[in-house]
């Protein structure tokens, strides 16, 4: 399996970083610290380049907001030393569920187990 697994890792990205990332972040990354689902922030010495390591599944939308505000340089300090001020009415991050069984589907998809029945509507049939 190690050797599987090592293969997928070279040819792949969505497994978790590549073999050539592990290897730059290995010889010039600084961590700079980690997000609510483990996902690794690193930066250069010289704060040219940053990125993020994934835990699991490399998913854009599994970062959280304010370390996707630093990795896009929207701001300078990282979350670890600058957090962001939260409002009371802020909800928790949310990744996209799009494609998984949690994703949303209105009352009348075929996705539910139980569609809802529908009295506003009148299915059309040739004559």
């Amino acid at each position: 399996m190690g050797i599987l697994n090592t293969l997928l890792r070279a040819v792949t990205w969505w497994n978790g970083q590549t073999l050539n990332t592990q290897l730059f972040t290995a010889r010039k990354g600084v961590k700079v610290g980690e997000d609510s689902q483990g996902n690794v922030f690193y930066k250069t010495q010289d704060d040219a380049k940053r990125w993020v390591i994934y835990n699991g599944e490399a998913e854009a939308s599994r970062v959280d907001p304010e370390w996707h505000g630093w990795l896009h340089r929207t701001w300078d300090e990282p979350p670890t030393d600058k957090p962001l001020k939260r409002k009371d009415w802020e909800k928790p991050h949310q990744p996209n569920l799009t494609g998984t069984a949690m994703a949303y589907a209105p009352a009348g998809s075929i996705r539910r187990s139980a569609p809802a029945e529908r009295s506003d509507y009148e299915a059309w049939t040739p004559e």
